[in-house]
């Protein structure tokens, strides 16, 4: 029997110690040791492998290279989001809050992949729960096979005799190892399933999709070698109380960072959202007042997003100030700015801001319309549906320039928008035949073309 040994583990970064301590000394945080039970079976490990041949090393010069075609996964935004398609041997992490939409997702690309192999891991659903979600989503089932399972050895046994395209694992919270005597979930129970993992992965070729819970504070829940260990990390986001689901890449050892992919949540489950823009704008049978169009970028993807501001008389004393989906402090900046440097008189009003379909806006190119949104609830005068916006507001009451204007106005003009302001301090600007470009440089410049005043 192995010798069995206790540590204690960081539960934020994984760090082991022989004696429990206040503070980390590898992520600094606090009270964050926990004692765990081990009892690694050295000899075990020693013949677990998954190839018969051993690697050997390589110089540099001698190593052949070729593209390998990828793995594409029927999912257009799935595929652009992870470079093209999957590799073979890779290891994806997908993270997100409960209930999101993390196991339908991965349920229905293994249901609407009839080409590939899927072997589906389940350690929180029994196979009657996961066909009954399987029958919502539609597609075909031939090639996909579902295994309740919870212990690793039994899963990799399996996934040795079936030998599957692709592999799904839903947690990986809820597996657990012989080699480990602590319980699943634990810091060293992730740290070795997911080593486990990866070294199958990365011996067979089989490329691997794992599920992983998120912690209160946003972060996937575990050790942070988990991140380290695994080629593509993952995030999705959403509100429970809207549709949209937005699908980030974090982390991307194949591919860029930059992409995003948005996801519509239905009642057949998860739809693709080519076009946001179409879907973010709301169509108004009459011009209402505080409401601005922004032509945004979440990573490298241009969408145009509508704000909705509401300026009122504050009914006490001390104004209120609300903000759904952008940072409150950031739009107490700009009444700030608005009232110091263009004098309107914001500071007894109550001010309340909604991004439209219940996304987080993090892009300082929405400040130019959040401003024109505000200014047109005070001013009760509605902005021209054919406007759009892209700038940022400097303290000095400056419109500045942001990055990749070129798509932004682009996007504003494949949508059919008449005129699109943005900062007259940029170096130029592309050729655009439907739709003009106003270059403005202050907010006085900016009001006198949009309220004439």
């Amino acid at each position: 029997m192995a010798k069995i040994k206790t540590s204690f583990f960081c539960q934020n970064c994984g760090h082991e110690s022989s004696k429990w301590l206040g503070r980390c000394p590898a992520c600094g945080e606090w009270n964050s040791f926990v004692e765990e039970t081990v009892a690694k079976d050295t000899a075990a490990a020693k013949h677990l492998s998954f190839v018969t041949t051993k690697p050997m090393p390589q110089r540099v010069d001698e190593i052949s290279y070729e593209q390998e075609p990828r793995i594409l996964l029927g999912s257009g935004e799935m595929d652009r989001i992870l470079g093209g398609g999957m590799v073979k041997g890779s290891v994806v992490l997908i993270g997100g809050e409960p209930g999101i939409g993390k196991s339908t997702l991965s349920l229905q690309l293994a249901l609407h992949r009839e080409a590939l192999k899927t072997l589906y891991v389940s350690g929180e659903e029994s196979v009657q729960q996961i066909k009954l979600r399987a029958e919502r989503l539609g597609g075909s089932g031939n090639n996909c096979y579902i295994l309740s399972e919870t212990l690793l050895e039994n899963i990799l046994v399996q996934a040795q005799e079936l030998k599957p395209d692709l592999i799904v694992v839903d947690s990986i919270q809820t597996l657990y190892t012989d080699r480990i005597e602590s319980s699943s979930g634990s810091v060293s129970q992730i740290r070795e399933c997911a080593a486990l993992l990866l070294k199958f992965a990365k011996e067979t070729g089989t490329p691997i999709f794992i599920i992983g819970h998120i912690t209160k504070d946003g972060a996937i829940a575990g050790p942070k070698v988990l991140e380290h260990i695994v080629d593509v990390v993952l995030q999705f986001e959403g509100d429970g109380n809207h549709a949209y689901r937005l699908l980030r890449s974090i982390k991307n050892r194949f591919g860029s960072t930059a992409e995003i992919g948005i996801f519509e949540m239905q009642s057949f489950g998860l739809r693709e959202v080519s076009n946001p823009s179409e879907i973010l704008l709301t169509q108004h049978d009459e011009a209402l007042s505080g409401i601005a169009v922004a032509a945004m970028l979440d990573g490298a993807r241009p969408f145009l997003i509508e704000t909705q501001a509401l300026v009122s008389t504050a009914a006490y004393g001390t104004p209120q100030r609300s903000a759904t989906g952008f940072d409150v402090r950031r739009m107490n900046m700009l009444l700030a700015v608005l009232e110091k440097r263009a004098g309107f008189k914001l500071a007894v009003k109550d001010v309340f801001l909604n991004m439209a379909g219940g996304l987080k806006v993090v892009d300082p190119a929405v400040d130019l319309a959040i401003a024109v949104a505000i200014l047109s609830s005070n001013f009760d005068l509605p902005v021209s549906s054919h406007y759009a916006f892209a700038a940022e507001i400097g303290l000095s009451g400056e419109i500045r320039p942001v990055a990749r204007i070129e798509q932004r106005i682009a996007e504003a003009e494949k949508l059919g928008f008449q005129k699109i302001f943005v900062s007259k301090f940029h170096k130029g600007f592309p050729t655009a035949s439907e739709i003009t470009v106003m270059p403005v440089g202050k907010m006085d410049e900016l009001t006198k073309a949009v309220f004439g005043q």
